[in-house]
């Protein structure tokens, strides 16, 4: 842990949680001084019924309060570009001033990505990030004056607190990333209510999104004692209400459990940011194939853990400790490192996961693709990888079929 070097926490968001807590929307916003909000969500979420859920709010309010102006719902997976760019515009258009995002991690990203784009009278937010990671601290980064509330639908990005927005860039199939201690949302609203109705398959791969965030948090090599206290809480919450959430998704209290576990993983993971190779290869295979961010770390967690195990052995005790993985004080910290990551695999099992990308029909071309995309992921700057442990790591996540 980091003793000498300095490192920076911060947690600006302030957070409201509990069942039915979307009905503090509109008055937040009025005291946040916005007059006309844009709510921005997805098709999914719409047909689900949980944007209705949210917007019949600002209806049954009473007067004085901000309007809702409009609804922007065409947020596509991954937070793409043009959908940034077609939500700024229509922003623009409608006059907003305050900005609603209701979902998860993409929808979350996108409403960052446009409160950004906002912010710097940009119309094409690929502009502010051509290298593929925009980085911005005091005093270059500063307020950002536009209300931005978010209601976050999965239990996985934490987006809603965190300084990172991951935006994909489509002309050159790569997750970029705006960093900026002003783009999390002013407010959290964590209502479990409107995430029980999310699929179980979906549950578990956002899950498992949020214990690796946790699990890179605690392994990073600039980890200080408030980051490994954010991450050790969440990973102790996940492996206990990961499971039930999955199997009974009207638990609205182990709902409520996963929405601050994965609060507190993103808050970790933000702040101790540096070596993150399972992001790394998920954001690499999330552009190339487009695999789903949580499924993609899912499955790359537990392999990567065996493949780079310096990483991880410094502080294997107290995760394994955290997951309930019993080990004896004179256990060989290798040993226990590998009845961790079994007990990660059988997390994986028992939420109904993966262990590889079978699904996705991927070739050995597709494997020697993967290399480049790793190498100049923006997550590389950090921890670059040989090829050859890039490529390892692939073909065990590939099933090849041999003719």
């Amino acid at each position: 842990m980091q003793t000498r070097t300095m490192s920076q926490f911060m947690l600006r968001t302030a957070i409201y949680s509990g069942s039915n807590t979307r009905a503090l929307v509109p008055d937040l916003f009025k005291g946040l001084g916005a007059k006309r909000v844009l709510l921005l969500s997805d098709r999914g979420l719409e047909q689900a019924g949980v944007v209705e859920k949210v917007a019949q709010i600002f209806s049954l309010t009473s007067r004085g309060g901000p309007e809702l102006a409009g609804m922007f719902l065409d947020i596509t997976q991954d937070a793409e570009s043009k959908c940034v760019n077609a939500a700024v515009r229509y922003a623009r258009e409608i006059g907003a001033d305050g900005l609603l995002a209701v979902g998860g991690g993409s929808v979350l990203d996108t409403v960052k990505g446009v409160k950004y784009a906002l912010h710097k009278g940009l119309s094409d937010i690929k502009e502010a990030i051509p290298g593929g990671l925009l980085y911005e601290q005091f005093p270059e980064a500063n307020h950002i004056p536009i209300p931005h509330i978010s209601v976050p639908t999965t239990a996985g990005t934490g987006s809603e607190v965190s300084p990172i927005a991951v935006i994909f860039n489509e002309e050159i199939q790569m997750k970029t990333n705006i960093i900026n201690p002003f783009i999390s949302s002013d407010i959290a609203v964590l209502d479990p209510d409107l995430t029980v109705g999310l699929p179980p398959a979906i549950t578990a791969f956002t899950g498992f999104d949020a214990l690796t965030h946790a699990v890179e948090a605690l392994a990073s090599p600039t980890a200080t004692a408030l980051t490994d206290a954010q991450a050790l809480h969440a990973i102790r919450l996940i492996e206990k209400n990961l499971p039930e959430a999955v199997a009974n998704g009207v638990n609205v209290e182990a709902r409520m459990e996963m929405l601050q576990a994965s609060l507190m993983g993103i808050t970790a993971f933000s702040f101790a940011l540096n070596a993150i190779p399972v992001h790394n290869f998920a954001h690499a295979y999330g552009a190339l194939f487009r695999i789903p961010h949580g499924l993609a770390n899912a499955v790359f967690l537990p392999v990567v853990m065996e493949s780079i195990p310096s990483l991880y052995l410094p502080k294997v005790r107290e995760l394994a400790e955290a997951l309930r993985v019993k080990a004896a004080p004179d256990d060989d910290p290798t040993g226990i490192l590998a009845k961790t990551v079994e007990k990660i695999r059988m997390l994986q099992m028992k939420t109904g996961l993966p262990q590889d990308f079978a699904q996705y029909s991927l070739t050995e071309e597709d494997i020697k693709r993967s290399i480049l995309a790793v190498s100049s992921d923006p997550a590389a700057v950090n921890f670059p990888m040989p090829k050859e442990l890039i490529a390892a790591v692939g073909q065990r996540v590939v099933p090849l079929t041999v003719n």
